[in-house]
């Protein structure tokens, strides 16, 4: 007769984007106890699209704080907390929601720390579910990275898959210097491997070469590195090899990366679901056009979205980069 030894359940390799903030969520708060959450209908209800469920059951509600539907009141509130030094994760419902509080961030958010000469830390993550292409109403698709992006005192960070969003919001955490962090809704149910029990060693502001290539460098970040990634894989079949980098840090931008990769391949294209007028490409092509001037072999080409305010959800499909609309911008950078 024989018996059976008991094993413990093995972690999971492979969760949704979701998910994996979520773990990284409850790793922060169980590593560290001034890890506090902050938002609207996240504790009992985990969040309009459920990052933070089973928190507030598991933390309590001392730690997972149901707020008044009140932005500037979660930030504002969220800053005496970092002073006193907790390190706050306050949630913005959606992208658009965020306006209420942006004078909050910008003015005292971003510069405290400066304005004390170094004497005041504040250690808080703001975390932003941002990008279209879930068929949403108005004020819930946007991409507003870009505001933050220019604010001095603010990193600026977004995740593209399961991997990253479990590291990078436990490294946004850990930062004793405000943090946005951008989370690409539209992801949130794809699934990616991911080692739970792995340390975040990966510097959070360095790029990643997703793709490699030799004939044209794509730069996206968030909810297109995806969509890079397919663009590249059809050019592929036609003969052409373009190297993919996931951006991740929009504030500091890891130029070093994108350097050596433009160095290799001559070319560039930068995508962005945010408006190509002022957006994070036209920082990225300003700078490699000075850098790389005698790399390049084209211009720098930027594909995004349109210079009108987000579209109802009928129109979205015309209005977010695609694998086309990548691809031709790709064909018009080789023909040079």
């Amino acid at each position: 007769m024989t018996t059976l030894e008991h094993v413990a359940p093995q972690r999971p390799t492979s969760l949704p984007l979701g998910k994996a903030i979520n773990a990284g969520l409850r790793r922060a708060m169980e590593n560290d106890p001034k890890v506090l959450l902050m938002g609207e209908d996240i504790g009992k209800l985990g969040g309009v699209f459920r990052i933070t469920d089973g928190l507030q059951k598991d933390f309590g509600p001392g730690r997972v704080l149901d707020m008044p539907l009140a932005e500037s009141g979660i930030i504002g509130t969220a800053v005496g907390l970092a002073m006193r030094g907790f390190r706050p994760v306050c949630e913005i419902q959606f992208d658009g929601f965020i306006y209420p509080a942006f004078d909050q961030i910008v003015s005292q958010v971003a510069k405290l720390h400066y304005r004390t000469s170094g004497n005041v830390k504040i250690p808080m993550t703001i975390r932003v579910p941002y990008g279209g292409g879930i068929g949403a109403v108005e004020h819930h698709s946007e991409s507003p990275e870009g505001y933050f992006a220019q604010t001095a005192g603010l990193r600026v960070v977004t995740c593209s898959n399961a991997a990253d969003g479990y590291s990078m919001i436990q490294q946004a955490i850990a930062s004793d210097d405000p943090v946005l962090f951008f989370e690409p809704k539209r992801r949130y149910w794809e699934k990616g491997p991911i080692d739970l029990d792995a340390d975040a060693s990966y510097p959070l502001h360095r790029a990643r070469v997703v793709t490699e290539g030799t004939d044209l460098t794509l730069i996206a970040y968030g909810p297109l590195v995806a969509t890079a990634r397919k663009a590249a894989e059809v050019a592929a079949h036609e003969g052409v090899s373009i190297e993919v980098i996931d951006l991740r840090s929009l504030s500091p931008i890891d130029f070093e990366t994108i350097e050596a990769s433009v160095r290799k391949t001559g070319r560039l294209v930068v995508t962005h679901e945010a408006p190509v007028f002022m957006g994070l490409g036209s920082e990225i092509a300003a700078r490699i056009s000075e850098r790389c001037f005698y790399n390049l072999e084209a211009p720098v080409l930027r594909v995004g979205g349109f210079g009108t305010p987000y579209p109802a959800s009928k129109l979205e499909k015309f209005y977010l980069p695609d694998v086309d609309r990548i691809l031709d911008a790709v064909d018009r950078c080789r023909s040079h």
